[in-house]
């Protein structure tokens, strides 16, 4: 599936790659499959940040929850909801459209 125009990365399947990020001055490294690490940078690139801003930013995030995951999951989730709320917020918007319409 490599060149698959909706996968940059190749397979959606490929195996986690380890990178090192920094987060307040110290380098941790994460284990991520290169489709996480694709919608990883273009959300940097989509709010101006830097990917170690971001990952701070979602480290934040991970640390006040009740019962924080890894790294790694908490960045999974995080992409995970973003997606999952635009898509509602794209499915609520055509159902507007279609009542108006009507």
């Amino acid at each position: 599936m490599t060149g698959d125009p909706d996968h940059p990365s190749g397979s959606p399947f490929a195996p986690p790659v380890k990178r090192s990020v920094t987060i307040a001055g110290h380098q941790t490294a994460i284990s991520l499959e290169p489709i996480f690490w694709d919608a990883l940078r273009t959300h940097a690139l989509r709010q101006n940040l830097p990917i170690n801003a971001l990952v701070a930013r979602i480290d934040a995030a991970r640390l006040a929850a009740p019962h924080p995951p890894n790294l790694a999951s908490a960045i999974r989730c995080w992409l995970f909801a973003g997606h999952f709320a635009t898509t509602i917020r794209i499915i609520r918007n055509s159902v507007d459209s279609e009542k108006d319409s009507q």
